[in-house]
């Protein structure tokens, strides 16, 4: 730095460099292009900077960084307001700049949980859609979709909810927009709108009354809450216990206006398969889906989802499609005195028992983690609900309840232990004197003991498949349990609210415990885990869905589990 008493101190070009952060090439170039200028050259010819330019050099610096080019910050310096309109200006250039890093964010992020090539590029196109855009294509949708059905309230409810980004978007709202536009573009939403348009149109609820509309929410109120106790509580879906459910829900149905036939007003099966088919229409989940999108995307609460127990009472109308029909079945098989078992079913449940146990000897804790052909069970889930149907069955031989539920820690520090000991009580319990022809309900002793067998065999499948032993237990007994599994579980519906995934295809000529396996919803011969939420039921196992004969005492003793628009006012 020099001075002059007349002009004041001035800064070489390496000085005024240091003092403003910048490199000598920059200080250059900006004075070459007029960012700041020399107040003058020394004796030497160098170029002398003084307090102002320093200034200058500090602000522009500061603009920079935060974006702007060389013309706006020119702009900004040069003329006395230019500051604050080329502030104002590039706030609004940095705000449409966030705007598309949030979607760049966004698309990214579903990208790490989701979505293929194709959807990659469908979801950046749809993030860098403009406000017009957004509308029409979810109104050509809808207008395609609806085409000319005369459902008018239906179609201008869909219509107004609009689907628009606001100004300043959530993230929450980004991603609903994403997803929104993946829904609209797949293949799955059009039909599932298109159904429950053309039974709105059937049923001619094209009339607005606010009176009717409270009703219906009323009655919606009404059997989600049966149905949410009804799972509380532990009773499956496709299960006898679920038919009182199915006979309160029938008795609030009847006489309300959601009764479209004036000729039903009794509990039948022309009661129930109407309610049927008015639930089946409204459960379109990606229909509830679109409803939340648009709910996210307006800024308005989105009101709370049915499908889940719109699925659960949809299961139990078809387990029970008449008042006492799957009673009926169980009482007509309970009514078959037969042992099919080789050498009877207590010596078939021993021997599976011991086979089992072998099994459980084998594993090592190294192992809990392993996955198991039940989707969401580990080898230590596995390991727990086998000692735990050890308990629950043996509990019931004995005519009580054992302490504690599905969801406790039944392994503890010492899982053979645990087994074993569970194992000795159920087995000892098997063997009381007169224990197979004692009634449990309307079933003979010998059906525990079955029902344990059969569970026994099955995840002794399961847990020689996940530890990549051979599968292939006690042939003659699987072979034995082929016709059984078919006669209890063959008329189960294999619903995504039940208790069974669908039954999967075995390969030729498999062993028979390969093809229990895959009638009960396993996937054989590939290796692969089986899908879905609801292969096995959690906590449940894959067979207690058929043996309700213990009733109360069952349900008593396993406890809880682990673990919107409306149907008639569409």
């Amino acid at each position: 730095m020099s001075s002059d008493d007349a002009s004041g101190p001035t800064w070489s070009i390496g000085d005024v460099a240091r003092e403003a952060g910048l490199s000598v090439k920059v200080v250059r170039h900006w004075s070459d292009v007029g960012v700041v200028t020399p107040v003058g050259r020394s004796a030497g010819g160098y170029r002398r900077y003084d307090a102002a330019g320093l200034a200058r050099l500090r602000l522009a610096r500061t603009l920079r960084d935060l974006g702007m080019g060389l013309g706006e910050i020119r702009d900004a310096l040069d003329r006395e307001d230019g500051l604050t309109e080329v502030a104002a200006a590039h706030v609004e250039a940095l705000e449409t700049q966030i705007r598309r890093l949030r979607a760049h964010q966004a698309v990214l992020r579903t990208v790490t949980r989701r979505t293929t090539h194709e959807g990659l590029a469908l979801m950046t196109r749809t993030a860098h859609m403009y406000p017009d855009e957004r509308r029409r294509l979810v109104h050509d949708f809808l207008t395609g979709t609806l085409g000319d059905l005369d459902v008018p309230h239906f179609r201008e409810g869909l219509l107004a909810a609009g689907a628009c980004l606001p100004d300043d978007p959530t993230d929450e709202q980004v991603e609903a927009w994403l997803e929104l536009g993946e829904l609209v573009a797949g293949g799955e939403l059009g039909p599932a709108m298109r159904r429950l348009a053309e039974y709105a149109a059937r049923q001619g609820k094209g009339v607005r009354d606010a009176a009717v509309a409270e009703e219906m929410r009323a009655l919606t109120d009404t059997w989600t809450a049966r149905v949410r106790e009804a799972v509380r509580t532990g009773t499956a879906a496709d299960s006898p216990a679920a038919d009182q459910v199915v006979a309160d829900v029938i008795a609030a149905w009847l006489p309300s206006r959601a009764n479209s036939a004036p000729g039903v007003s009794t509990d039948d099966a022309e009661a129930r398969a109407l309610l049927r088919e008015q639930l089946t229409a409204a459960a379109e989940p990606a229909v509830e889906r679109f409803w939340h999108l648009l709910c996210v995307l307006g800024g308005r609460p989105a009101p709370a989802g049915i499908a889940e127990e719109g699925r659960w009472l949809v299961t139990a109308l078809r387990t029970n499609p008449a008042p006492g029909a799957r009673d009926a079945q169980l009482e007509a098989l309970y009514a078959d005195g037969t042992d099919p078992w080789p050498g009877g079913v207590l010596d078939a449940f021993t021997r599976v028992q011991d086979r089992v146990a072998e099994l459980v000897r084998a594993t090592t804790p190294g192992q809990f983690g392993l996955p198991t052909p039940c989707s969401a069970w580990t080898v230590r889930d596995l390991l727990d609900h086998l000692v735990w149907e050890n308990i629950i069955w043996g509990g019931l031989a004995q005519g009580s309840a054992p302490d504690g539920g599905p969801d406790e820690d039944h392994l503890g520090d010492d899982h053979i232990a645990a087994f074993e000991t569970a194992a000795a009580e159920a087995r000892a319990a098997f063997l009381q004197p007169g224990l197979l022809d004692r009634s449990f309900g309307p079933a003979p002793g010998r059906r525990l003991v079955e029902q344990l067998l059969i569970e026994l065999l099955v995840h002794a499948w399961d847990l020689a498949t996940a530890l990549g032993h051979d599968p292939g237990l006690e042939p003659k007994i699987a072979h034995a349990a082929l016709p059984v599994v078919h006669d209890i579980y063959g008329p189960l519906p294999r619903t995504p609210g039940g208790s069974l995934a669908p039954p999967r295809p075995a390969p030729a000529h498999a062993p028979a415990l390969d093809q229990v396996a895959a009638f009960l919803g396993r996937r054989v011969g590939g290796g692969e885990r089986v899908g879905g939420p609801h292969t096995v039921r959690a906590r449940m196992g894959p067979v207690h869905a058929g043996f309700e004969g213990a009733g109360p005492i069952r349900r008593q003793a396993e406890g809880p589990p682990r673990s919107r628009p409306n149907p008639w006012a569409t």
